[in-house]
C-alpha cells in the first residue's frame, strides 16, 4: 500500500486508509510511545507517532519501528510504501 503521510500537530504522521479496519475487540484506549504504528478509528487513518502523547480512545496499536524513526522527523509530507511482513 502506498501512502502519503503528512504532519500533525508535530507528534505524528497520518494518512487516509483505503478502507476501514475492523476494531472488533480491541483495547477501548491506547497511550501511543514515540515508533508506535496506529489506527485512530474515528478518523479511519493510520498515525505513526514520533513524539509520545496521551491515550487516546479509540487508538489502536498495530505495530512499532523496530529501528529509527529518523525519516518521520522531517518536515511536510513523506510518501511510504507499507507491506506486510512474513
Amino acid at each position: 500500500m502506498d501512502l502519503t503521510l503528512s504532519d500533525y500537530h508535530a507528534t505524528e504522521k497520518v494518512a487516509d486508509l483505503p478502507r476501514e479496519l475492523v476494531t472488533r475487540d480491541v483495547p477501548v484506549s491506547y497511550t501511543p510511545k514515540a515508533g508506535d504504528i496506529t489506527y485512530y478509528a474515528p478518523w479511519g487513518n493510520l498515525a505513526i507517532f514520533y513524539k509520545p502523547f496521551r491515550t487516546s480512545r479509540r487508538l489502536v496499536r498495530l505495530g512499532a519501528f523496530d529501528g529509527p524513526i529518523d525519516t518521520l522527523l522531517k518536515d511536510g509530507a513523506i510518501a511510504v510504501r507499507i507491506e506486510a511482513a512474513e
